[in-house]
């Protein structure tokens, strides 16, 4: 029976520029003298590091933990010494540096003993708990950690690959489709085992003719189908994947679980076999470097590897290059520092010129023509959530559902005023992000102000409860010395003690005359002698007990 093919709304057909780089085999990429390997390249909060400097490290080797649900474990590309833990230029919209281990390969690339994951005959939740350990998260562009997305989910139906790659200059799934299709495959039925899933669609854009073989040869006998999509940007984002696939439209706010689908991209798929099978952390990822450079290709790339190495690699930049993009053209940004590192969320890296990149005209005021609502493949409004982030009001463009926006650049791509729509819808992002954390910080410490302000008038009462309950004992006393012998027995010393020092003064010599000291001094005279005389009877009630 024929998959039905649906559609979605919106979208472009821009030039793919396939051809630079597609007919390039995978070319692994030799090692590099020193790694700097990002602490943050994954979804969520950035792992803690687990080494110091001086130490010596393997492949493989866990160098930085999970911090948090949210997190992914990070490991060393190569065996070596780590030299430092510093801030350093890493690939990243904002330019800014973050937290790396930076390592000094030793040349002879040891690992740590690697074994086979019994992924049949152990529970699900256990497999889970085995490959949070190695790394593994979305190569498709969202390095959400897959751990979390595999975990067993009751009502999980249809579980989809995604091959299309839509966005123009990028091959590298193509090329891992062409060439390890049966790996891909048996990541897939790894995937499937552990969600339960019934069904499994392979979708693949209808411009990758020798990879939608590849896959089709690799599915036969396992129930999986591989599906043949229009070439239209954006189908490789998952939602407009489940839309051509399915017909199902994911609800605002909602994720692909609620409607019971999950997706994963085919580098994830083949990474999830490499783990499972062979016990290898992810380490490494193939990147398209392409664009205005001497080679274009595909390689095979340590995490850690400096972008500069790559673009060598490559044949390097030819006269004339104005800069480097990190993935595609649509959806990538650019590349502050070539020293950067290849994170694993780096599948493509565009060397950019004035004849295949030409400078954007200057923005001009927005006409309201409403073409980046038709060209939008969400059914958002882009110029009104733009008006409202350019004015800084985010509750009003949070209520146009940003939140839903995915980014892909379709409205500033048909943009006629050229206004970088996608850049705004970033930094309106980003506040809300920083506005949320810090009323999340406001009311924890409301809560631990109101915490403290309870413990301390819980120990007030307590306080006073206590002294209560002794004063309470001094009064009964009376009344109990006749059955406590003890109590009697200090009652009785007391009483003796006082009456000793009674006779003790009465027998005492008559006090100096005292007639010419004025009334004050008299005052302080007869204090002391109550204070002496006080003092003695406290020492012999203490010489006695």
């Amino acid at each position: 029976m024929t998959q039905p093919i649906f559609s979605f709304p919106g979208g472009l057909h821009p030039a793919d520029h396939k051809a630079e780089s597609n007919t390039a085999a995978i070319v692994p990429a030799p090692l590099s003298a020193r790694y700097r390997v990002p602490m943050r390249q994954h979804a969520g909060n950035p792992a803690k590091p687990l080494v110091l400097p001086g130490e010596h490290v393997l492949k493989g080797q866990a160098i930085g933990c999970l911090d948090g649900r949210i997190s992914a474990t990070v490991h060393a590309p190569t065996s070596g010494r780590v030299v430092g833990v510093e801030s350093y230029p890493i690939p990243h919209p904002s330019g800014l540096t973050d937290r790396c281990v930076v390592i000094e390969s030793d040349g002879r690339d040891e690992a740590v003993p690697a074994s086979r994951l019994d992924w049949r005959n152990l529970a699900p939740e256990a497999v889970c708990e085995e490959l949070e350990d190695m790394g593994l998260v979305g190569l498709g562009g969202a390095v959400f950690p897959s751990h979390i997305k595999l975990e067993p989910a009751a009502g999980i139906e249809t579980l989809i690959i995604n091959g299309a790659e839509c966005e123009p200059w990028i091959t590298c799934d193509d090329r891992l489709m062409r060439e390890r299709a049966g790996e891909i495959m048996a990541g897939v039925e790894i995937a499937r085992h552990l969600l339960g899933a019934r069904e499994v669609l392979v979708g693949i854009e209808d411009n990758k003719p020798e990879a939608i073989a590849a896959m089709r040869a690799a599915c036969a006998g396992t129930g999986a189908k591989v599906v043949v999509v229009p070439t239209k940007y954006p189908s490789g984002g998952a939602k407009q994947l489940i839309e051509l696939l399915t017909g199902l439209e994911i609800p605002a706010g909602k994720l692909s679980t609620d409607i019971g689908i999950q997706v994963f991209n085919v580098a994830t798929s083949y990474a999830l076999w490499r783990a499972a099978e062979l016990g290898e952390a992810l380490v490494s990822r193939v990147v398209t470097v392409t664009g205005h450079v001497a080679r274009p290709g595909n390689y095979e790339v340590r995490v850690g590897t400096p972008i500069e190495e790559l673009l060598q690699l490559a044949g390097g930049e030819l006269p004339g290059a104005t800069g480097q993009l990190v993935g595609g053209p649509l959806m990538g940004f650019d590349l502050e520092d070539t020293r950067a590192p290849v994170t694993k969320g780096v599948n493509c890296i565009i060397v950019t010129s004035d004849a295949l990149f030409p400078p954007r005209p200057r923005a001009m005021p927005c006409i309201r023509c409403g073409q980046c609502a038709l060209a939008c493949p969400v059914r958002l409004q882009p110029y009104e959530m733009y008006l409202y982030a350019k004015a800084k009001d985010l509750d009003k463009a949070k209520a146009y559902n940003l939140a839903d926006c995915i980014e892909c650049g379709c409205c500033s791509y048909v943009c006629p005023s050229h206004i970088p729509l996608v850049d705004y819808y970033r930094f309106a992002k980003s506040e809300l992000l920083a506005r949320g954390r810090e009323q999340r910080a406001a009311e924890t410490a409301r809560e631990r102000h109101e915490f403290r302000s309870f413990r301390l008038e819980r120990e007030k009462q307590e306080k006073a409860e206590r002294l209560g309950k002794k004063a309470g004992e001094r009064l009964e006393a009376g009344a109990v010395a006749a059955d406590d012998p003890e109590a009697a027995r200090k009652k009785a010393l007391l009483e003796a003690a006082i009456e000793r020092a009674k006779k003790a003064k009465e027998a005492a010599p008559p006090p100096a005359n005292t007639d010419h000291l004025s009334a004050a001094q008299q005052a302080e005279v007869d204090a002391i002698e109550a204070r002496r005389a006080q003092a003695g009877t406290e020492q012999t009630v203490a010489d006695k007990t």
